[in-house]
């Protein structure tokens, strides 16, 4: 109880200090979502600041909304030491949005944007680091967005014959088919005009 009344007054006390679209507690964390104009002043704040002082970057993630208007969410995850208290910050971004790096404020986040650049393809710039880091560096596509494909676009394989490991583009065999819950699978007819 003394947590959650100590939660709600640090709320009310960022609500006048800064500009935020919504704020939230979920699970003993206060969830921010904010403007990404204002991010960097926002994370400035929250770590340099004497009543919040969240000096640790935990994890920043980034999700995936296919079907809405601003595509994507960059989630930073923030840790007092001072007060024992989690923070999520939330930015939401379009598909062709280029977002500033926060490096300068957390050194650490330079690995995690580059995480986020090579799975979402979220560009971060200020970032000079970024390049493929989970995937090959022949790679295409970024393979957490939603639109990308199960199977990918390339098969890798090794060819007796050549005595080496072959990358070619994959072949789908099966013919699309589209499911209807009232007759099952059926294939699809091709229109012949």
């Amino acid at each position: 109880m003394k947590q959650q009344h100590f939660l709600l007054q640090f709320i009310s006390y960022l609500t006048t200090v800064i500009p935020l679209f919504k704020v939230n507690i979920h699970k003993k964390t206060i969830i921010l979502v904010s403007n990404s104009k204002f991010l960097e002043n926002l994370l400035f704040f929250l770590k340099k600041h004497l009543n919040c002082q969240f000096s640790l970057l935990s994890t920043i993630s980034g999700v995936d909304y296919i079907y809405k208007k601003q595509r994507f969410a960059v989630v930073y995850d923030l840790l007092s030491l001072t007060f024992n208290t989690r923070i999520r910050v939330k930015v939401f971004l379009n598909e062709n949005s280029i977002h500033r790096s926060i490096k300068n404020i957390y050194l650490a986040a330079t690995w995690w944007e580059r995480e986020i650049w090579d799975l979402f393809g979220i560009y971060f710039i200020q970032n000079k680091e970024i390049k493929r880091i989970l995937t090959d560096y022949g790679f295409e596509g970024h393979p957490l967005r939603k639109d990308f494909p199960l199977s990918g676009f390339v098969e890798t394989r090794y060819d007796d014959n050549l005595k080496r490991v072959v990358c070619e583009p994959l072949e789908h065999l099966q013919e699309f088919r589209v499911f209807d819950f009232t007759t099952g699978w059926k294939l699809k007819e091709k229109i012949v005009n």
